[in-house]
C-alpha cells in the first residue's frame, strides 16, 4: 500500500486553501511536546523472538530455498540485518513514534542505495529497493539507515568513535537536507534528483572519490546486454537461459506444462498497468524463455522470475518479475491506513517506488501470476546499469561521507510524498535528533550481533533449515 489518496476527499477539498509552510512547521514543532527528540535514543525490544519472526515468513517462500536464505543471513551481522527487516519492524513498533507520516522505504539500510539508469539513460543515485514500502513515521527509515551504518562500520573494523561520527553525519545530513527542502519550491522538491556525474564532481578531493569513480564505471558496464550474455546461451539457434541450480533454473514446458500460456496471461496483465507508449515498445518483443532466479539476502525464497524477450532483429530484453508479499511494516501500521482496503502487493511496491524515487524504471509495473504461480508480482528491467558502492572497502571517514549522501537521498525521498516543513519543524535546527538516533543505532547494533549469533546457533542445532554440508 502506498500513501492512500481518497479521491472523494481530494475533490471535496479542491477549493480549500492549503496550509502554509509556517503553519506546517508549527504543527511539527508542536509534536515535540508529546514526543521529545531525546525519546528516539530509547530501544525497547521486549521479549521478542527474532528467529520466530523470520520463520513466520517461510510460508510465502519456496521451501527448497529457505535454507539458502538463512545461510546468507548467517554470513555476518550486516547480512543478518539486511535480511531481518521483519525483526526491526517489530522493534520499531515499540519505539516512540512522531506520527509524522511519509512513504517509507521500509528497508532503508545502507546497502539499499545505489546507481541505476534513468529513462534519459543518465546514471542516478537513489534508493533502489522498495519491497517493504509502506506509509508510516519518517523516523523508522532514519533509524534503520542509522543502525545499518553502525553494523556496516563494525563489519569492516571501524573504531567505535568513528562509527558514531559516521552515524551522526548520516542523520545530520538527513536533517539538513530536509531543512533545505522545507524552504524549496514545491515542484523543485518533486523534480530533485542526484545525477551520478554531478555527484562524482562534488566528491572530487574527498577520500570517497575513487570509490565513486569505480562504482560508476562498474554500473555503466552492468547493462541488460551483459546480463543476457551471462545468464543465457544459444542452443540449436535459439537463445535460452542457462541452468545453474539453485541460483538460475529454467522453467519450460517440460518442467511445468502450461507455463508459456500462463506467462502470456501474466504478461498481458502487466501491460495493462503501463502507459500506452511502454505497451507499444514492449509489443516489439516476443517471448523466448523463462527462469527462476535467486535474488538478494532477505528476498531469498520469494519467487523471482526472469523473462527473456527478443525483438524481430534479435535484440534481447530481460524483465524481472518479483513476488510481492505484504510489507513487514503492515502488521504494525495497517490500522492507520484503511485496513479493509484490498491491496495488490505488486502495485503497493510500484506506487511506493514511484512516490519515493526521483526517476525510475520506465518498465515498472505489476501483475498477478497464473495457476502455476498465484502470487502478486511487480515487474522491472533486470540490471539496467544497476550498481552500488563496495561497502567492504570503505574506511570510517569514507563511510561518514557515504552516510551523508544516503541521508540526503532519504530526506529527498521522504519529502516527495511526506511534508518537509512538518518534519523539520519537529526536528528543529539543533543536532539533538542526530545524537539520539546515534545512541539508538549503537544499541541496535548490539541487538543485531546477538540475533546473528542466535541464528548461527539455531542452524548448528538444526532448529532452522540448513543447506546440506
Amino acid at each position: 500500500m502506498a500513501a492512500h489518496v481518497d479521491l472523494h476527499d481530494a475533490t471535496a477539498g479542491f477549493l480549500t486553501p492549503r496550509s502554509s509552510r509556517a503553519d506546517r512547521y508549527a504543527r511539527g514543532e508542536a509534536r515535540r511536546a508529546d514526543v521529545p527528540l531525546e525519546a528516539h535514543a530509547e530501544l525497547t525490544t521486549g521479549e521478542r523472538d527474532a528467529p520466530a519472526l523470520l520463520r513466520a515468513q517461510e510460508g510465502n517462500r519456496e521451501p527448497a530455498l529457505v535454507p539458502l536464505r538463512y545461510e546468507r543471513m548467517s554470513a555476518s551481522p550486516f547480512a543478518f540485518l539486511r535480511g531481518a527487516a521483519a525483526v526491526m519492524a517489530d522493534d520499531l513498533s515499540r519505539c516512540a513514534s512522531t506520527g509524522i507520516s511519509v512513504q517509507l522505504c521500509g528497508d532503508a539500510h545502507v546497502a539499499n542505495f545505489g546507481m541505476f539508469a534513468a529513462p534519459d539513460r543518465r546514471l542516478v543515485f537513489d534508493l533502489n529497493d522498495f519491497d517493504e514500502t509502506y506509509p508510516g513515521p519518517f523516523e523508522w527509515d532514519v533509524k534503520r539507515l542509522a543502525a545499518s551504518i553502525v553494523v556496516a562500520a563494525q563489519h569492516v573494523g571501524v573504531k567505535p568513535k568513528k562509527q558514531q561520527r559516521a552515524v551522526t553525519a548520516t542523520v545530520g545530513s538527513y536533517r539538513r537536507t530536509m531543512a533545505r527542502l522545507a524552504a524549496a519550491r514545491t515542484l523543485d522538491v518533486w523534480y530533485a534528483r542526484v545525477d551520478f556525474d554531478a555527484l562524482v564532481q562534488a566528491l572530487r578531493g574527498t577520500s570517497l572519490a575513487p570509490d565513486a569513480a569505480r562504482a560508476g564505471r562498474a554500473s555503466s558496464r552492468n547493462t541488460g546486454d551483459v546480463a543476457v550474455g551471462k545468464l543465457t546461451e544459444t542452443v540449436d539457434g535459439r537463445r535460452r537461459f542457462r541452468s545453474k541450480p539453485p541460483l538460475l533454473v529454467p522453467v519450460n514446458e517440460q518442467v511445468a506444462p502450461g507455463v508459456v500460456a500462463g506467462a502470456a496471461q501474466t504478461f498481458q496483465r502487466y501491460l495493462a498497468t503501463l502507459p500506452a507508449d511502454r505497451v507499444v515498445l514492449l509489443l516489439r518483443y516476443s517471448f523466448l524463455d523463462l527462469a527462476q532466479k535467486v535474488v538478494g539476502v532477505g528476498s531469498v525464497g520469494t519467487r523471482a522470475l526472469v523473462l527473456l524477450m527478443q525483438s524481430g532483429d534479435g535484440e534481447a530484453l530481460m524483465l524481472q518479475l518479483k513476488q510481492a508479499n505484504e510489507s513487514v511494516l503492515a502488521p504494525y501500521l495497517k490500522a492507520q491506513h484503511d485496513p479493509e482496503r484490498p491491496v495488490h502487493e505488486g502495485r503497493r511496491v510500484v506506487d511506493g517506488q514511484r512516490l519515493m524515487q526521483a526517476t525510475g524504471d520506465p518498465f515498472l509495473g505489476w501483475t498477478r501470476g497464473g495457476d502455476l504461480a498465484p502470487f502478486d508480482f511487480y515487474v522491472r528491467q533486470l540490471r539496467d546499469m544497476k550498481g552500488s558502492f563496495d561497502l567492504d572497502t570503505l574506511s570510517g571517514d569514507d563511510l561518514a561521507l557515504y552516510g551523508e549522501l544516503c541521508g540526503a537521498v532519504l530526506a529527498r525521498a521522504h519529502a516527495r510524498a511526506g511534508d518537509a516543513p512538518t518534519i523539520i519543524g519537529y526536528l528543529g535546527d539543533s543536532d539533538e535528533f542526530d545524537h539520539s538516533v546515534a545512541q539508538f543505532a549503537a544499541a541496535y547494533a548490539e541487538v543485531t550481533l546477538a540475533d546473528h549469533a542466535a541464528l548461527i546457533r539455531l542452524r548448528a542445532d538444526g532448529a532452522v533449515p540448513s543447506t546440506p554440508a
